[in-house]
């Protein structure tokens, strides 16, 4: 239900001890995501420092967006690390990209996970008219996931519709950008990406909670 984003600048109280921050919302967490600002700063290894510190789903997002032979080649150095799950874009498309991201990930154990819309509004203007394009493409490569915006939960509704059960649906956007907790799980998302609602505030721990509290209550509100 709430997966958290581990991007700096964290608290001021924090400084950069993303592995305290790990440690406080693991309770609350169903994974978590780190994203390329924390991998430039710290590198690669702290992928690996954060699969120790937790048993949850470990989520690498680089946003891949390349021909197939360098994807593959990226992910590699991923699995390394133990990461569960890569975030790669959609709009770059099957043939001699996703599909041999896809089959260098099989081979891993290494789940990937599409984004089919973003949750800025230039998103709009691209990306998302291909939206269902992207879905329809992710739904025959048989990748775990999706990334559809909290911002936009008609994109969700829509996914949905076409995935049914066959695919997890991460949701960010959530918070700073102005979907409330609970807004994309009742459109239909498994996930909401929560960053800077925990990660900037000076008790992580307590702000996890808080939104997965909210989360739980508007769920049990629309989904009866």
């Amino acid at each position: 239900m709430l997966v958290v984003a581990l991007d700096p600048p964290f608290s001021p109280v924090l400084g950069e001890d993303y592995l305290r921050i790990v440690r406080e919302v693991d309770p609350y967490a169903q994974g978590f995501k780190v994203g390329l600002p924390l991998i430039l700063r710290r590198g690669v290894d702290v992928l690996g420092e954060i699969r120790e510190a937790t048993r949850k789903p470990v989520i690498a997002d680089l946003k891949l967006a390349d021909i197939g032979d360098v994807m593959a080649s990226a992910l590699c150095v991923l699995a390394e690390q133990g990461v569960d799950a890569v975030i790669a874009h959609g709009f770059v498309g099957v043939e001699g990209s996703l599909d041999k991201l896809v089959e260098e990930a099989e081979k891993l154990g290494v789940e990937v996970i599409v984004v089919a819309s973003m949750s800025h509004r230039g998103s709009e203007k691209y990306i998302d008219k291909h939206v269902t394009e992207i879905v329809e493409d992710s739904l025959r490569l048989g990748v775990h996931g999706l990334v559809l915006p909290a911002t936009r939960p008609s994109l969700i509704r829509l996914a949905r519709g076409l995935v049914g059960g066959s695919l997890r649906i991460y949701s960010p956007g959530v918070g700073h950008q102005g979907a409330q907790p609970g807004d994309a799980l009742c459109a239909g998302a498994d996930y909401e990406i929560v960053g800077r609602a925990i990660t900037r505030s000076e008790s992580p721990g307590q702000a996890a909670r808080a939104v997965l509290e909210r989360q739980l209550e508007r769920v049990r509100a629309c989904r009866g």
